[in-house]
Formats: C-alpha cells, structure tokens, sequence
C-alpha cells in the first residue's frame, strides 16, 4: 500500500515540513506505518424477524499498537469496506497519539444497514458479529467504541455478547451504559473538548485578551457534538448563530441566538430522528438544503460538527469575507482538501489578521480522549465524578494544543506575525510520536 494513498494530506505535511530533512530515517517509519499490523475479515450470518438467513461482511484492521491496545470506532452502513476502514484506521493513529493516552489506532464494522430494522434484528446482528469479533479484541488488545450506526444501544448487544462468548467482564467497549462501566462526560467530550481547544486558539491570537465572551459562533449539525460544543459556547458567553441537519440550516435572525433550551427541545427531537423543521416556539430563519456557511452574515468562529467534507473552498471564502477568525473541525475531516488550502493560504496572507484552522484529529480528540478515559476508569475498577472527567478533558485539549502549537513552530517555521500552522502541526506531531514509539519497540530500523 502506497503511503500517498493512505492520506495524501498527512504525507504532504510532513514532505512539506522539515522533520524528513531534521530525521531522513522517519520516511522508512512511514513506509512501515502505512500497512496495518492485522486485518480481520469475516462473514456476519443473522436470521432477521421473517426467520430468513441474512449475511453481511464484518472487518477490524487493527493498524497500530506502538502506543497501546487498537482503538478506534466500528461502523455500521452499508457502504462500509476494507479501503474506508483503512482510511480512517490510519487517521485514527495519530489523532489517539495525540490525546497523549495510551492507544493505539484501528477501525472495523460491517456493510450491515441499521436503518429499518427492528430492535431484535439489530440484537441479532450484533451478537452474530461479535460471535466472531471477540476472538480478536480485549482490553489490552483492541478496545472499539461505537461511530456510525453504533449507539448505546449496539455497544450495549456487542458487550453482552463479548461478556457470554468470553465469561469476561472487562473494559473492551467504550461507550458503555453508565452503570455498566460507561464514563460520565463521554456524550459531552467531543464538543467540550472542541471548545476547550479554540479557546487557547483565542487566547494565544488575542494575547490573552479576548475569550468566547461576545463572540457570534457558527455550527453545524446538531447531534451530540454540535449540542454540546453548542452549550458549552453558551456556558461561556458567546452567541451560537447555527445549527443544522441533513436536510437544512437554521439561522438566528438576532442578537441571542441559540439557547440552552433551544438546544435540549433540538436533543429531544433528535432522539425521535425528526428533523430541525419539527422545532417549536422559535425565531429562526428555516434555509431549505443549505449548510450555515454561506447564510450567516457576521461570524467570528465557525465550528463544522456534522459530517465530513461539510465545508468546500467557496465557503471557506465565505467564512473568511464573513469575518471568521478561527475555524476548528468537530466532525472528522470536516473541511475539504479545497477549504483548508483557502484557510492556510489566508493564513500566511494576512498573518495576524487572518483566520486560523484547526484539523479534527486535534480540536475533536476530546471524544477518543475521554474513551481512553472510560479505559483507565474500568482498568481500575473505579468510576470518577462529573468534575474529576471534566478536568481531566481540560488538561488533555491543552497538552494537546500545546502539542500542535510548538511542533509547527519547530518543524514549519512560521513568518514574522505568522500564526503557526495547527493543521501541519497536529499531522507532525502525532507521525514523531507513533515513529518514535515503533522505532523504540524495533518496528522498524
């Protein structure tokens, strides 16, 4: 497998850096990096509720465990293949290496298509597919967590089925029920995280002058991540202006904006999967197929949290004429190969002025961070208080923008007045750490 093909942005950043000029040995640490440790395939046989024999193909790529067990999401859609889950098995690496816990990087699921199906079906499924998958995770193996198409409710079969087919009660799904070994603050971590992480962002641009307070925030989405970053602005005065779904964007035509009960009614219709057109008692404008990019007027921080590829260079343009200053990704590789061009050439542009990016393997690293979390907790055998996981998130974004921040001033230099690159950075420091690791335990030489 060609490294350029894994992710051809991770290999540019680091070609376009000095670290292969300050460590020539690192180019063979990515050649090695590139091929996963293990891949499992395998068949998913379920009976569904006319009693018929269903198949379905089921995958884990365990791609690195230099750092610590494999971790990293399964997803269930049916799009799902081998080169997908190697795409985001290989992200995965670097964005667990960069929370500074110890794991390591893989993904897995299977072309199996949730929606329309009973709740018995997707029990079934589930306990089909871990039948299988249970020979090759554990605690200190493979730790998977859920993602697309995986919930509670999933991990909740999947972990029954582990615990049956093993007689082992451990720590080997992350995202557990509460009272059966789940972390508190683990639905809110993604987006608090986000938000913890741009305010260093404001900090450092501003000399320590300015915070959320006042600030018009744009976002998309409005799942958990997008409600709580959402909140979490909120909580930290400044005005939320978006939100969004799959079929459209609401926009605040005032000065207020979103509110926290605005935010719970949006949480309450999500769970009956209705759309943002079903909310009631509002002065939103409704825009009809539309992301929030282009629709609001004056924006100072915009924060992609609904999907990939949700933000194209046109919008990038437009975020930038619209008055943004910060821009960090919720969703995983929410902006486009196009946007982040437009943002880094803004960047080294306009220099103090200009609009500063942060890629999703750092800004959203809150999520995987407090799955590590939920890890130590049951390893343990102990369960952490609300504030105990809270503070802990708080120390992990900032190690983490830190991180980001003084590896780009290293490696890519910035101009006088130039803001570092957090996107060449997070790419770097998460490739130095991984490579050290593995040249350590004699991965490569």
């Amino acid at each position: 497998m060609d490294p350029a093909n894994v992710r051809p942005e991770l290999v540019s950043t680091l070609e376009n850096s000095s670290i292969f000029e300050k460590n020539p040995e690192y180019k063979k640490a990515l050649e090695v990096a590139s091929i996963p440790e293990r891949i499992i395939q395998f068949r998913v046989v379920w009976e569904n509720d006319k009693g018929e024999c269903q198949v379905n193909k089921g995958y884990r790529v365990q791609f690195n465990s230099a750092l610590g067990p494999y971790k990293g999401g399964l997803r269930l859609h049916p799009t799902v293949n081998l080169s997908i889950l190697k795409f985001l098995g290989f992200e995965q690496i670097f964005k667990n290496a960069l929370t500074g816990l110890n794991m390591g990087g893989g993904k897995g699921g299977a072309d199996f298509d949730p929606k329309g199906k009973s709740d018995n079906e997707i029990r079934k499924f589930c306990v089909s597919f871990m039948r299988e998958l249970c020979k090759h995770i554990g605690p200190d193996t493979d730790v998977p967590a859920g993602d697309i198409g995986v919930g509670g409710r999933e991990i909740g079969y999947m972990f029954g089925a582990y615990r049956a087919a093993r007689n082992q009660w451990a720590g080997v799904l992350t995202g557990k029920g509460g009272s059966w070994g789940g972390s508190l603050i683990r639905p809110e971590a993604t987006g608090y995280g986000l938000v913890y992480y741009v305010e260093h962002m404001i900090k450092y641009a501003s000399g320590g002058k300015e915070s959320f307070a006042g600030k018009r925030v744009a976002i998309s989405g409005s799942g958990n991540v997008a409600q709580y970053a959402a909140l979490k602005v909120i909580e930290l005065g400044g005005i939320v202006i978006s939100l969004s779904d799959s079929k459209g964007a609401l926009i605040a035509t005032d000065d207020k904006g979103f509110t926290p009960e605005h935010i719970n009614n949006i949480a309450a219709l999500k769970l009956e999967r209705k759309a943002l057109t079903d909310l009631e008692n509002h002065t939103f404008k409704y825009i009809e197929g539309a992301r929030p990019w282009k629709e609001v007027s004056k924006v100072d921080i915009a924060l992609p949290s609904a999907t990939q590829n949700e933000v194209s260079g046109e919008e990038a343009q437009a975020l930038i004429d619209a008055g943004a200053k910060f821009i960090a990704e919720g969703s995983n590789m929410g902006c486009t190969q196009e946007a982040i061009d437009v943002f880094e050439a803004h960047r080294k542009e306009k220099k103090g002025d200009a609009i500063w990016y942060a890629p999703g393997k750092a800004a959203n690293a809150g999520g995987v961070a407090v799955s590590g979390l939920e890890m130590a907790q049951n390893s343990a055998r102990l369960k952490w208080t609300t504030e105990e996981v809270d503070e802990k998130l708080k120390g992990i974004m900032k190690a983490c923008y830190e991180n980001c921040l003084a590896t780009a001033k290293e490696y890519v230099t910035p101009a006088e007045g130039e803001f570092p690159s957090l996107v060449a950075g997070a790419n770097i420091a998460g490739f130095k750490k991984v490579a050290a690791a593995m040249q350590d335990q004699g991965d490569w030489w």
